[in-house]
Parts: C-alpha cells; structure tokens; sequence
C-alpha cells in the first residue's frame, strides 16, 4: 500500500484523527485504486446535527476491523491500492459554497482513476459527489439505503439539502431513473402520495416493512438481475438501520433494517460495476457507545470488499 507523508498545509486535514483502518495518509489520489474521503458536515440536517463529527468516529471505530473477512473470504487489500485521503475543507458556515467546494474537489479527485468511498456527514454530501461522479462516468445507476426517499422539492424553502438529494440528482440528469433502488424506507411523510412521483420517474422503492423477518438475498439478487449496463453508486444512510441498533443519527425512524440484513445487502450487491460509495448520517452526540459509528465503519469495510477485482471466497 502507498505512504506517502503528510507535510505542511495537509497537516489540518488529518488533525485529530487517524486514518480508515488505519490505512496510509496521503495527499493525493494519485495510482490509488481506493481513496477514502471524509466530509465532516452537518448543515445540510433538518432535524438533529452532529453529523460533522461523524468521519471522525467512524475512522476511530474502523481501527479494529482486520484486512481479511472471515465470513466471505474478502481480501480487498490483496487487490486494491488504498488509502485515507482526509476531509474535505468544506465552510461550516455556508452550505451552498460547502456544496460547490465538495463538487470541485471530487471533480479533481476523479482527474484519477479511483474509486472514491466517502464518510459524512449528512445526506446532502451525494449531491455534489454525483455530479462529479456524472462528469467521469455518465448518469449511473443508484442502490440507496436508507429510512427516507430524500425526493423532497425543498425543505424550509432550501432546495439543497439532505432532503432532496435525490430530486436533484435525477432532475439534472445523474441517474438513470429506471436504475435507482431505494431500500428501508418507512416512518411518516408529508402527505399520502409522497412516493408516488418518485416511481413516475421510474425508481423501485423497497418499504422496510416488506423486509421485516426474511433475508435481503433475494432482494439484492434482483437488483442485480435488473439492473441495467453502465455504472453503479451506492449511497448507504445509517438511519435505514432501525434505531435500537443505530441510534446515532439524526432523523431514526423504528421498524427499521438489522445489521445482518444490511450486510446480506451489500454482499449479494458483489459483481455490479461499481463506481463509488458513501455512508452517511452517522451522528457521535446520539450514541456515547460508539456502536453507531462502529456499525457505520464496517458496512464501510462490506463495501469496499464487493468492489471490482476484490478476491471473494
């Protein structure tokens, strides 16, 4: 794996915090097959912040989490050049500039062949991460997770936030509309019909509630099936984790997905040419376990282990 030293201006993106998996610090993309980006922020919430300090435990809480996965066989260290690429210098102050700062910054990333895994941060970090996804690779397709559908219009008239990522992302054009899973989603809406336009646009919406007492295999195996050629995202929200497991994020909602549910998932997902990935929503102040962040770093870990060229058992 490359180490390459972090030295002068660098040093503020890695202060305080140690590396996912405790993996090389670097400062540069640059023949990496796999960066890890943190984008510590939280401005984006409707209801509880703390989401900003969210990249920062889930680093911490990765540190015990070994390079081989027993269960599938999963090498990804054996096949992958990754490393820790630091935060994102957003403006805690501006979420607009914070969003157009996220843009620019994958749009370099991306100048590299790498795959970007990034730790939020509220929900609103997809948005720009699509865009510059959308730039290298065209519209891809979308497995996202997560209690809520984020297709709001606006929230308290904001048109960018983490409600309406996903709005955005199909009006300008980043997904393919036909090609986007949505799964664990439950809790109240705002009105009756609060799905409806969504599946107009042609996404498949999987409620938790028909996922309660069975397996996800199947359902991950039809995502497969039905998914159509060109490139995939997975965006994993920690809330689509029934609350009793993950109480640490900003919006729970009960009746949610279990951890093996979730790892059932993402590993029947393995084989989709999968062009990047992010976990968000982790919220520390919720959870003075840990457990929250713990659960977030190895779903990070079950992501990265389905990537392209992993050895799998």
């Amino acid at each position: 794996m490359p180490n390459q030293p972090v030295s002068g201006n660098d040093l503020a993106r890695f202060a305080g915090q140690g590396a996912f998996m405790r993996l090389p610090q670097v400062t540069t993309a640059k023949d990496l097959d796999v960066a890890f980006v943190g984008i510590p922020m939280d401005h984006g919430t409707s209801w509880r912040s703390g989401t900003r300090f969210g990249p920062a435990q889930v680093r911490n809480e990765s540190s015990m989490i070994r390079p081989y996965a027993v269960q599938t066989g999963a090498a990804p260290f054996d096949a992958l050049q990754c490393a820790d690429v630091g935060d994102v210098a957003i403006n805690t102050f501006n979420l607009a500039e914070s969003i157009r700062i996220i843009t620019e910054y994958y749009d370099d990333l991306l100048t590299h062949d790498v795959i970007p895994m990034s730790i939020g941060g509220d929900h609103t970090i997809t948005l720009p991460i699509l865009r510059a996804i959308a730039k290298k690779h065209g519209p891809v397709g979308l497995v996202h997770v997560d209690a809520h559908a984020d297709v709001n219009d606006e929230m308290f008239g904001e048109r960018e936030c983490h409600g309406t990522v996903f709005r955005r992302a199909y009006e300008e054009g980043l997904l393919r509309p036909n090609d986007v899973y949505q799964v664990g989603l439950r809790g109240t809406g705002y009105t009756a019909e609060d799905f409806d336009e969504p599946r107009e646009w042609g996404f498949n919406l999987t409620l938790a509630q028909e996922l309660w007492h069975t397996s996800t295999a199947p359902l991950a195996a039809q995502i497969k099936s039905s998914m159509g050629a060109g490139p995939v995202y997975i965006s994993y929200d920690i809330d689509s984790l029934d609350p009793s497991i993950a109480p640490g994020t900003g919006t729970p909602e009960i009746g949610g997905l279990t951890t093996p549910q979730a790892l059932e998932l993402i590993r029947g997902l393995r084989g989709l040419p999968i062009v990047g990935c992010d976990l968000v929503e982790v919220s520390p102040p919720y959870d003075t376990s840990g457990n929250t962040a713990l659960t977030g770093a190895n779903i990070m870990f079950e992501m990265l282990s389905i990537l392209p060229g992993v050895p799998y058992r």
